[in-house]
Formats: structure tokens, sequence, C-alpha cells
């Protein structure tokens, strides 16, 4: 333009700028602004604006204040500019400073100093905000609702959230895609998954961002199965998936161990999404799948073939690592991490206590644990403590295990009492189970895996009476142990199966083969340990009670269903009992199968016989 001899104006100027701003490109900025300048543009309102804005997002705050201190231009547009700046810069303070000396705001302004408190997680003082605006007089618009959503989700504030579904009614509005999608994840977030179903279901045409909102509404909502069968109609909708949608999706993939639909994301990122913005997130997020449907070694080939490593990313693989059990590459990863200059944060301390905990590293682990504090100023959360007296407590340390949950600053959970009842379960300490039994009964009066827990203790000391009083506990307060669920993957679909299921189509073929299973296991010396049913039935009962456990359907149906000699892989939500881990280390051997059974609490891979736990769970 300028060879050409046509000179810039101040219509030019305010395009260009922006033009820098959104290529981040100072440099050519400063330029720019010279030429302004020169030419006396700079007290043209809208150039004067845009150079403000431009300066604040290329992060060069300091020359934007400059250029705002000096001019006499202070206008609400120009103070807005500035505000924005500071917001993206996290310093929220400045900006409310500056915000406040607007003389007239208008809802532009509004609008970012709500923004900057949402986009800081301050979303009280967003709410606040909006308060003094709404008494300001000031009417907000449909920016301001999509933020202030935001902050309802957050906060769980339903109500509000609600006042503003109804506002967006009033002003004919539920045809705003944005809104609607930000109603949405509102409502999920608020745990109110049906009515954001009906909201979705409500949209004629859906974009890709409607898509994204409700599948991340159900994997927030852990609705695991919802979020991939929305997927999948997504896919048949002939609407293309982008990185927020496989973001969602993949948790999803990692919970149910649906490790081919997994697979097939890998192969659509490796074509499609390899270079966008957000790569090291989903990176992250497939180390994380692959390592929780139990293809560790997978998990780390992507570790290693990525050139966009995080600190989540190898937080993602340590975790991984020590949820299989392997906890030596587990703490090599750790020092190959801290060579290559990454700090390792609290997260990273959790997967090296963990991986500690699984391998039984009593000393090792003490070491982490103090190099946390004392090396790394870091200090100790739940989880932390958690994993150390999880790992004193399942070596029999139960004096350490005390001292070092009185030396917290804060009150043990309901997990840490939990891997407390279920070491004196492991040990038979029935003394301490009761003590540590009723501070979970207080703590969560419903969970009656604390009641089973106890009931186990008793059982393994043969106090049947004490066994029946906790039953009738559980049936006098309308309890119900929670059901053991087991899932597999078979041709791309995810199949779950409950204890004593019968509902499956082809339940006959794989009873039929339990059977067979129960025969041969038999016939290979196999005594199923009773000692874990709730209550003092009949032996016979006992073992055909245990036949049908939920693990045990899935691989039977696994077999019926894979060729010979495919890995089997299933996932369950509780923990494996002792009865099913001995069986399923003789399948593995009799059927030449190797099965990777995920639990609540580690990887079991069973091979040859032999489980990569060393029977340690």
């Amino acid at each position: 333009m300028i060879a050409s001899g046509v000179q810039p104006n101040s219509h030019t100027f305010p395009s260009i700028f922006k033009s820098c701003a959104k290529s981040k490109a100072p440099r050519q900025g400063k330029q720019l602004h010279s030429q302004v300048i020169k030419l006396g543009l700079q007290s043209d309102p809208h150039v004067h604006t845009s150079v403000i804005a431009m300066y604040a997002k290329v992060g060069e705050l300091g020359d934007a204040r400059k250029v705002f201190d000096k001019s006499p231009l202070r206008d609400a547009v120009s103070f807005t500019a500035l505000v924005t700046g500071y917001v993206s810069e996290g310093r929220v303070d400045d900006a409310r400073t500056l915000f406040d000396e607007i003389p007239r705001k208008d809802v532009v302004s509004w609008n970012a100093m709500i923004a900057g408190y949402v986009q800081s997680d301050r979303f009280e003082e967003a709410l606040d905000c909006f308060d003094v605006m709404k008494e300001a007089g000031v009417e907000p618009d449909q920016s301001t609702m999509v933020t202030l959503l935001c902050a309802c989700g957050h906060l769980r504030k339903l109500e509000l959230g609600e006042w503003i579904g109804s506002w967006v009614r009033d002003h004919r509005l539920s045809s705003n895609l944005q809104l609607t999608s930000s109603l949405i994840d509102m409502y999920a977030k608020c745990g109110e998954i049906d009515k954001a179903r009906d909201l979705f279901d409500g949209v004629e045409e859906r974009d890709v961002i409607i898509w994204n909102t409700m599948i991340g509404g159900y994997s927030h909502l852990c609705f695991y199965e919802d979020a991939l069968a929305l997927f999948d109609l997504m896919l048949r909708s002939n609407v293309k998936p982008t990185d927020v949608t496989f973001l969602a999706v993949l948790p999803a993939c990692a919970c149910l161990g649906a490790l081919d639909l997994g697979k097939w994301i890998h192969a659509y990122v490796d074509r499609n999404l390899k270079s966008i913005d957000n790569a090291s997130a989903l990176w992250t997020s497939l180390i994380d799948m692959y390592a929780k449907c139990g293809s560790i070694e997978v998990a780390e080939q992507v570790f290693r073939s990525t050139s966009c490593r995080s600190l989540a990313s190898w937080n993602a693989m340590i975790s991984g690592l020590a949820m299989y059990g392997h906890a030596d590459r587990a703490l090599r990863l750790v020092s190959e991490m801290t060579d290559e200059g990454y700090q390792p944060d609290d997260i990273t301390f959790v997967g090296v206590l963990s991986a500690c905990t699984q391998a039984g590293l009593v000393d090792l682990g003490r070491q982490y644990f103090n190099s946390m504090t004392q090396d790394y100023k870091i200090s100790p959360k739940l989880q932390h403590y958690g994993c150390m007296i999880d790992l004193l407590a399942r070596s029999g340390k139960f004096e350490e295990a005390k001292s070092l949950m009185r030396s917290m600053d804060m009150e043990p959970d309901g997990a840490i009492w939990g891997s407390l009842l279920n070491a004196c379960k492991v040990h038979g300490d029935v003394e301490f189970g009761e003590y540590v039994a009723e501070q979970l009964f207080q703590l969560e009066p419903e969970n009656t895996g604390a009641y089973v827990l106890l009931s186990n203790i008793y059982a393994g000391a043969g106090r049947w009476d004490d066994v029946a009083r906790i039953r009738t506990m559980l049936n006098d307060k309308g309890m119900k142990k929670v059901p053991g669920c087991t899932s597999i993957e078979v041709d791309g679909v995810v199949h779950e199966f409950l204890v004593g299921d019968k509902f499956h189509p082809q339940s006959k073929e794989i009873h039929t083969m339990l059977d067979e299973v129960d025969k041969l296991l038999g016939e290979a010396g196999f005594v199923p340990d009773t000692s874990e049913v709730l209550y003092d039935m009949d032996e016979e009962w006992k073992e055909g009670a245990l036949s049908h456990h939920s693990e045990k359907l899935a691989i039977s149906f696994g077999l019926i269903s894979t060729k010979p000699g495919t890995t089997i892989r299933i996932v369950k939500n509780l923990r494996v009992c002792r009865n099913c881990h001995l069986a399923t280390k003789l399948i593995s051997k009799i059927f030449n199968r190797e099965i990777i059974a995920r639990d609540r609490n580690r990887f079991h891979h069973f091979k040859d016989g032999l489980c990569s736990c060393n029977d340690c769970w």
C-alpha cells in the first residue's frame, strides 16, 4: 500500500494493529505506532484505542500504560482495552484498580472485569461484580451471561443459572448457540445432566461446540457410556470432531477400558491434529488412556515419540507406571524428568508415592515424602498423606502410620481411614480395625464398603455373630453393598457385567463357559477362598456366590468372544477379591491367555499363572 504511494489513515491502522496483536508481533506493532505518531493520528480515538489494545495483547503492558497515561483520550473503550490487558497477564487486582477509575462504565467494561475474575477462577468475585453492575443500572448482554454461566457452573449456583436461562428465553436468544452451549455446561457442572440433555436435544442445528459441551458434561459426571454413545452419534451425524472433543472422549475410553476406540482416536489425531496449539494436552490424554487401558508399553511409546511434552505428560506417564506396579521405571522416569529441567509438582509426588506404595518400598517412600517437603517446599496434601499412611499400614507399621496422621494439619479423609481399615483386614488386626471403622462410619455413614470391610475382618477372625450384626445394620439402614461391575471391550463395543449377571444377550453361552472354567479350575486344584463372603452361609453356597463375580463373567465372555491367545482386558469398579485373583492366575495358565485387569487400586497383569502385583494389592 505504502509502496503504491497510498497514505494510510485512521481507518487503516486499527485493522493492522489487530493483525499485529493476533500474530503476537510487538516489533511490527511498535513500527506502526511510530508511523501513527509521524502522521499525527495518535489523537484519533479509534487509533489511540487500537494502539493500547495491541500493546496489551502482545504482552507489552508497560508501553500500553505509557500510551494510556500520556493521552487525554481516556474513555471507557481505552480503559477497557488496558483492563483486558491486565487480565490477560493475570494481574486481576491491577485490572480492578484501573476499572474502578473508569468514569462511565459501559457493559463492555463490566464484561471485561467479570471475565477477568472468571478467568482467574475467582468466581465469587465475578458474581459480586455482576451484582454491582446491576445496582449501577447497566443492562447485561449475552457476553455477560456467557461469562456468568461459567461461574455458576463452577460454584454450582443452579438457581442463578436457571435465572439466566429465563433471561435468555425472555430476550428471544434461545437460538444463540454460544448461550445454549454455556447453559448446557452449567447444568452439567451443577449435576443436572438430564436438563442439559433436554437443552441439547432441543437444538436443531448443532455446531461442534454444542456436541463437545454435552459430551464433556457426560464425562465430567462420569457418565462414560453416555459420552461414548453421544460421540458415536456425533460421528454418524457427520460432525467433524476437534481436539476438544477428544479431550472429553479419551477420559471415558480410559475409565471404561475402551482401548479400540482409543486407538482409533490416536490414528485420527496422527492424521489430522498433530500441529494444533493444544497438542500437548491431547498427547497427555492419549498417554493416560493407554496407561489406564492396560497398554503401558504403548503409553510409553507415545510419551517417547511426542515432541511437545509438558509436566502433565511426565506426570501421566509416572502415574501410569505406578498404577501398573512398575515402581523402578516410575522412579527412573522422575530422575529423567528432573535431568531435563522439569520441576516436580504435587501431582508428580502423588505418582511417586503411589509407586512406592504399590511396591511396598517403605524407606524410599519416606525419602521421597521428606524430599517433597524439604527440597521442593511442597506442602503435603491429603493424597500425599494418604499414600504414605497406606504404605506404612500395608507394611504393618501401624504406630508410624498413626504418628503421621497425628502430625497432619488437616483432618484425614475417608480414603485414609479406608486404607487403614483395609490394612487391618490384611494383618488381621481386629481391635484397631474396629476403631478405624468407627471413625469411617462417622465420616461417611453411607459408605457400605466400610461396613463390608469390617465384616470381612470379623469373618477372618471367625466372629460370625459380629458378621451377622453388621449385616443387620446394613439391612436396617437400607444400605446395600456397591455391586461389583466389570467392563470388557470386544470389537469396539464395551460390555458391562454385574455380579450374577444374566441379562447379556449371550448369557447362556457365557454361563456355559463359566461352568467350564470352574470345572477346569477344580481339576487344577483350585479351592475357593470363602473368607471374604459377607456372612456365615453353607460353604457350597459361598462357592457358588464367588463363582459369579463380575470379573469372572467378563473373562468368560472374553474367552468365547476372542481368538485363542488374544489378551483379555477388563476393568472393575471395586478391588478384586482374593478368590477371583487366585482364580484369574490359574485361568491365565489353563487357557494360555494374558489377562490385564484394572481394579480400584491398580493393574494386575496375569500371565502363566502369575500376577504382576506379586499377590500384594
